[in-house]
C-alpha cells in the first residue's frame, strides 16, 4: 500500500500521511466493507483516492488532450531500452505528476486505461494521451540516464 501511495505522490513523508489517513479511514469505516472484494483491493481503493485527492490538493492537473492530438512518435525506441525496475521507480520519480499518475495505475497497479479514467475522472482520451507521452517521456528520461552513466 505504501508503494502504491508513493508511486503517486512521489514523496516518503507525503506517502505515509496518506497511508495512515487510509488505515485510519478503513479502521473507520469497516463495518461498509462488503466483501464484495478482497479487503486489501478495498484498502488499495482507499489508498489510490487518497493519493489523488492529495494531488487534486496541490494543484496537479492532468493536461487536456481532447484538443490537441496524438504524437507521431509513440512507440519508436521502445524496444532499445532494458532496465531494472529499480532503476524505472527511480527514474518515474522526475515525471510528472500526470504522467507517473498514469503510468503507476495502469503499469503498477494493473488498472486498464478506461478503469484509470473512471479513478482520475477525466476522458479516456486524455488518459490513452498521458499514457503515451508519459511512456515515451520515461524511456527518454532512462536513455539520458543511461548515456550518463558511460
Amino acid at each position: 500500500m505504501f508503494n502504491t501511495a508513493l508511486r503517486i505522490v512521489n514523496t516518503v513523508p507525503d506517502a505515509e500521511d496518506i497511508l495512515q489517513d487510509a488505515f485510519t479511514d478503513a479502521f473507520m469505516k469497516l463495518r461498509d466493507f462488503e466483501n464484495r472484494s478482497t479487503f486489501g483491493a478495498w484498502l488499495k481503493q482507499i489508498v489510490i483516492y487518497k493519493s489523488l485527492n492529495f494531488l487534486k490538493r496541490q494543484k496537479t492537473n492532468l493536461i487536456d488532450i481532447d484538443s490537441i492530438g496524438e504524437t507521431a512518435d509513440d512507440e519508436k525506441d521502445e524496444d532499445e531500452v532494458w532496465y531494472t525496475a529499480d532503476i524505472i521507480r527511480e527514474v518515474m520519480k522526475d515525471l510528472p505528476d500526470g504522467y507517473r499518475t498514469v503510468l503507476s495505475l495502469h503499469l503498477f497497479e494493473g488498472y486498464e486505461q478506461d478503469e484509470v479514467a473512471e479513478i482520475l475522472k477525466v476522458a479516456p482520451s486524455t488518459v490513452r494521451t498521458q499514457y503515451i507521452r508519459g511512456k515515451q517521456k520515461l524511456l527518454n528520461l532512462l536513455k539520458v540516464r543511461a548515456a550518463n552513466e558511460q
